[in-house]
């Protein structure tokens, strides 16, 4: 019993602690040197690669402006950029908006519009901007975050290493909510992971690709800021993490999250079931941070829970040294679910536990929504 509970607490210490510990190690020992920008101009614009952003849109007036606007503003030769945008049905008058800013004179004739048959999702507009793209480069975005002036400039530069597949940029989360404490420990393991091997995923809303890698989603996708840098992985390219390149958004408070998360291990799950490769050693290049960052999430609900009534079952009946450290367990995880409970009117930490709680119970309502096929591909 001691050695079940043990192996428990060792699965989870190692899937929030262990593995961003070794990770930094091996990161330090055998890693690249990161990708930070620097010299990212070098060589003059004649050089510089055709861009095409490719920018899928459903009911996105309030945002349009000022995401065009960031894109237009990018220190890059103007004439190396196209901006795509695919209007995904919608109400609010966003394809007409996007038909005004394509004709207005800041535009001059970058933007191109393109409309959907109807609410279908991201992976159509994907496959029906891709093949309309003139850009040696690909740029994947979504609508609500602008992006920081340097981010083609800095992500084209990593993408001149052969042996990047994908370079995904840095997601900045202004507020106070937990999740913006979860997602800087993220980038902290994505860091790591670029400059050991390679990122397990890559930022949906900023991230660049080559075309003649791009492939036709399934339409059903609900990950592609997954599935694309998986395949990438399969095929010998790794994804690189530029810190410097920058999206900015506003961290959701934990109940918005939840459906956030929830729809993202809905997508891991998808994901690990048509792409079972990735579970094979020896086949999968990243195949330790993959088992290591996805994997290992997934199970840890289950862990939490197996935790709970294995220390809950055993405290009353043990004895000595043993029975004190299971019931200080378990009033450890007292404190845990009811800071949860509380969330940040109990304080910043309370906050965090909050979140964790939120992330765990998402991937459970994750797996629900997989197994029934209930996750819509739609945003």
């Amino acid at each position: 019993m001691i050695g079940c509970i043990a192996l428990l607490v060792g699965l989870l210490a190692y899937t929030y602690v262990g593995y961003p510990v070794l990770l930094g190690v091996l990161a330090r020992v055998a890693g690249r040197r990161p990708h930070d920008g620097g010299d990212a101009g070098a060589g003059g614009p004649d050089q510089l690669p055709f861009v095409s952003v490719c920018l899928p849109v459903y009911n996105g007036a309030a945002y349009l402006r000022a995401k065009v606007a960031s894109l237009l503003g990018q220190d890059y030769p103007p004439d190396r950029i196209e901006i795509l945008i695919y209007c995904d049905g919608g109400s609010d008058g966003t394809e007409e908006l996007a038909r005004q800013i394509a004709a207005s004179p800041e535009a001059a004739g970058r933007i191109q519009v393109i409309v959907g048959p109807g609410r279908r999702g991201k992976p159509t507009g994907l496959n029906t901007m891709v093949p309309a793209a003139r850009g040696e480069l690909l740029l994947l975005n979504d609508l609500r975050q602008p992006l920081s002036p340097n981010a083609l400039r800095d992500m084209a530069r990593a993408m001149k290493d052969p042996g990047v597949g994908c370079a995904t940029g840095n997601l900045v989360l202004a507020g106070g909510a937990g999740s913006g404490v979860y997602w800087r420990y993220e980038n902290w393991i994505r860091q790591q992971e670029s400059r050991f091997r390679g990122v397990v995923g890559m930022t949906g809303p900023i991230a660049m690709m080559r075309r003649s890698d791009f492939k036709p989603l399934p339409v059903d996708l609900i990950l592609d800021d997954v599935w694309i840098p998986m395949q990438l992985a399969l095929a010998g390219k790794r994804v690189a993490f530029v810190s410097s390149a920058e999206a900015y958004d506003t961290a959701f408070e934990n109940d918005r999250e939840f459906q956030r998360k929830v729809r993202t291990l809905a997508g891991n799950y998808q994901i690990f079931a048509r792409m079972p490769r990735l579970l094979v050693p020896f086949v999968n290049p990243i195949w330790f941070e993959t088992i290591s960052h996805k994997i290992m999430r997934l199970l840890a609900p289950w862990v939490l829970l197996a935790l709970a009534g294995t220390t809950l079952a055993w405290a009353p009946h043990v004895t000595g040294l043993s029975g004190v450290v299971l019931k200080a367990m378990v009033i450890a995880q007292a404190l845990l679910y009811g800071a949860a409970a509380l969330g940040k009117r109990a304080g910043k930490l309370a906050g965090v536990a909050r979140t964790f709680v939120v992330l765990n119970a998402a991937a459970v309502v994750g797996l629900w929504r997989h197994l029934t096929g209930r996750q819509r591909v739609t945003w």
